[in-house]
């Protein structure tokens, strides 16, 4: 189970760290494979997966109608352009230039982990995001009882 918030610095060759935290899972609970792709309904984050909870996230997208736009578009954002990623001896992992650069992702940027996976934000889309309220009008019947 991922969570908590990491500032991190993407070196010069596109490389983050993997928090020192999170190292001991990634290399035993996910044999040290993820998988990072476009987060499709957030603009500015990325999705890293744990391997095996990716490829359960693939098989459930991929079964998805082909002949819906909607379908298409996540199998596009989340399969098309998935990259398999390993950390180095230093813990680092590589994030692909395609998917930085869509994604704004420069040199800053925020970690997330978000449960079963994590998600990497460009600084300025984290804040951006972060910054926003949730009011009474945003609340549905399945958020009123929560115990926050």
């Amino acid at each position: 189970m991922f969570q908590g918030e990491t500032a991190i610095s993407i070196d010069d060759k596109g490389r983050l760290a993997i928090p020192t935290a999170y190292r001991e899972v990634v290399a035993g609970e996910c044999g040290n494979r993820l998988v990072i792709t476009y987060n499709p309904f957030e603009a500015g984050c990325l999705y890293v997966y744990p391997q095996a909870v990716w490829e359960r996230v693939r098989d459930q997208v991929n079964a998805l109608p082909r002949t819906k736009k909607n379908s298409r578009l996540l199998q596009l954002k989340l399969v098309g352009a998935a990259a398999f990623v390993e950390p180095d001896g230093s813990g680092r992992i590589p994030v692909p230039a395609s998917q930085r650069n869509a994604v704004g992702i420069e040199k800053k940027a925020v970690l997330l982990g978000m449960g079963e996976k994590f998600e990497l934000w460009s600084e300025q889309a984290h804040h951006a995001q972060i910054r926003q309220t949730l009011g009474d009008a945003d609340l549905g019947e399945d958020l009123v009882d929560l115990q926050l």
